[in-house]
């Protein structure tokens, strides 16, 4: 076997990890590693316009495929560049690895030209982050951080000097087998039994559901029905707990909507399941808590619990489910539903008048009529901003769709290059990023990446000229909007330019149309949406208490608008609802 040098090693560990791709800017100290992919026909070098559209388009690769993905930024501002990014994938529990290239290894210390310190900017945002500083740590550093990354999920960062990374690898180094999947955790037989007592003494049990839900819909289901249980959600539990759910109540938090809070509230036992929604003014401080989570560091950080329990969402209902009684008494459950029911009914209303006549559009009937055409396994990847509140509103999910943003995160600029990675992972899935005008124009320099690879990402673009989602929060704040005026290009003029298909909708007539012919379009595309700044609705009861960064309104209803198709649903779940 040929010799290898620490690159090429490199390399072929992240081939054996499962890693597909790697994404990032090529350069200087970096150009080892990249010059190594080239050579190995089982990774690509995905070439993007900016190390943070890597980090996120990394991140988003992980969030959709379950595995390991890698991005990577040369020495000094080219690897810091990744960090935003990361931050995100680190929140959201998407298993990524960054390579943080590094300046020589005879210059770290002595202010060399483009220096940072790696090792102490990733420290916030990754489960582990060390440097390779000999051939000798070759292959185990990478192993270990291999494995902290997928087994803990989250963020790891490797740093390496240039000039490490062209020296000869050891020729015995130690290579062992790789954790690339995580195992599932179950509870312990003790917080079974207070579990299963707790919820048996219960009158009126919630369950309100995150995105540690993903997997578990049926045994949540089943759990819900066997003690009649309303069931909310936070927005990144939506996706896979809100479609086929009898039981839904919506969702709690800063775009809340139905009764979720109310659900949450007036219960006797809320059971947190696979959630760490982060607004504990939202959670009832006079009800008994019960949170089941995978990582038992967040346990109890937002709420006092009366029983913690470390376990896999999915292998706790399994032991739970069938040992609690079960419960016959539905008035809670039912009183809830008609309760989401009227809540949902109160504020359709507002948007459902001659919105296809409003102009400039009404961005909900976009929504709308996007969630309509867009294909059952489609992909959003969601803006943060007014985007996340369509999102939450309108987007149907089926237990197919999948919807990733910064969620967690909150950071702007992400729709774009998230759709990077979702769209590599397969080119025949339809991808769409819905897009606010602020954050298509901050990383706006990679939809060149997108006609570069001709991936076939459809861009929405809520293009209402502002930064919608801040004017509201000064409002609240009872403070002028000052600096949030976008002033825009023809959008889908500069996609044209670029070499994509661009269309602009200024008009509700043309909209259908304008969605059809661009997910009908083979390559990328983007359609400009001409959208009203003014269309978000207050709530009629702002008070004193809603703060800049939306901290709570007296009512607990922050936001006000259309729902979508979740009323369809609820009202169909309230034909279930027996009659006296």
């Amino acid at each position: 076997m040929a010799k290898q040098n620490v690159s090429e090693q490199f390399v072929d560990i992240l081939v054996r990890a499962g890693v597909k791709r790697m994404y990032g800017v090529v350069g200087d100290s970096l150009n080892p590693v990249v010059d190594a992919v080239r050579r190995n026909a089982a990774i690509d070098w995905i070439q993007v316009r900016h190390e943070e559209t890597a980090a996120f388009a990394a991140g988003a690769e992980a969030q959709i495929t379950g595995n390991l993905a890698v991005c990577a930024g040369s020495c000094g501002p080219g690897n810091l560049h990744l960090i935003n990014g990361l931050y995100d994938a680190h929140r959201s529990m998407a298993p990524v690895l960054a390579l943080a290239s590094h300046i020589p290894s005879s210059e770290i210390g002595l202010g060399y030209f483009q220096e940072t310190h790696p090792e102490l900017l990733f420290q916030e945002c990754s489960h582990y982050n060390e440097m390779i500083s000999n051939p000798q740590q070759m292959p185990r550093l990478l192993q270990t951080a291999i494995q902290h990354a997928v087994g803990r999920g989250g963020v790891s960062v490797v740093s390496m000097p240039g000039d490490i990374a062209g020296r000869q690898a050891p020729e015995k180094s130690v290579e062992h087998a790789l954790v690339t999947s995580r195992p599932s955790v179950r509870p312990g037989d003790e917080e079974i039994d207070e579990l299963c007592r707790l919820v048996d003494a219960a009158d009126r049990v919630t369950l309100f559901c995150g995105s540690g839900t993903a997997g578990a819909h049926a045994e949540v289901m089943e759990f819900a029905e066997r003690v009649k249980a309303p069931v909310g959600h936070a927005l990144r539990g939506k996706e896979w707990i809100q479609y086929d759910n009898p039981y839904d109540v919506g969702m709690s938090g800063l775009l809340g909507y139905g009764a979720a809070y109310e659900a949450t509230n007036e219960c006797d036992l809320l059971i947190l399941l696979g959630t760490d929604f982060p607004y504990n003014a939202f959670l009832p401080t006079d009800v008994k808590i019960v949170q089941v989570d995978v990582r038992p560091e967040r346990l109890g950080r937002r709420s006092k619990l009366d029983l913690a329990v470390w376990g896999d969402v999915k292998e706790t209902l399994r032991c739970l489910t069938p040992r609690v009684q079960v419960k016959k008494d539905r008035k809670f459950l039912d009183r809830m539903l008609k309760k989401h029911a009227d809540a949902l009914e109160g504020v359709v209303k507002a948007y459902t008048r001659k919105v296809d006549k409003h102009v400039p559009i009404h961005p909900e009937y976009v929504a709308s009529v996007l969630d309509g055409l867009a294909d059952d396994d489609a992909v959003f990847t969601v803006d943060t901003g007014m985007c996340n509140v369509w999102a939450a509103r309108y987007l149907t999910p089926n237990g197919k769709r999948r919807v990733i943003g910064s969620f967690s995160h909150g950071s702007m600029a992400n729709a774009l290059p998230q759709a990077i990675g979702a769209q590599l992972t397969d080119r025949n899935r339809q991808v769409v990023s819905m897009s606010g005008d602020g954050g298509f124009s901050m990383l706006m320099g990679d939809f060149l990446t997108l006609v570069q690879y001709d991936l076939p990402v459809k861009i929405v673009l809520f293009n209402n000229s502002s930064l919608g989602m801040v004017e509201l929060e000064m409002l609240v704040a009872g403070l002028p909007s000052s600096g949030t005026i976008n002033k825009n290009p023809d959008f889908a003029a500069v996609a044209r330019a670029a070499g994509a298909y661009g269309v602009r909708v200024e008009k509700p007539k043309q909209l259908e149309g304008a969605l059809r012919d661009a997910f009908k379009h083979k390559g990328p595309a983007l359609v400009d949406v001409v959208t009203d700044p003014n269309a978000l609705s207050i709530p009629p009861k702002i008070s004193a208490d809603m703060v800049t960064g939306f901290a709570l309104s007296a009512s607990k209803i922050v936001l006000d608008g259309g729902v979508g198709r979740m009323l369809q649903m609820a009202r169909s779940n309230l034909r279930n609802v027996p009659r006296p």
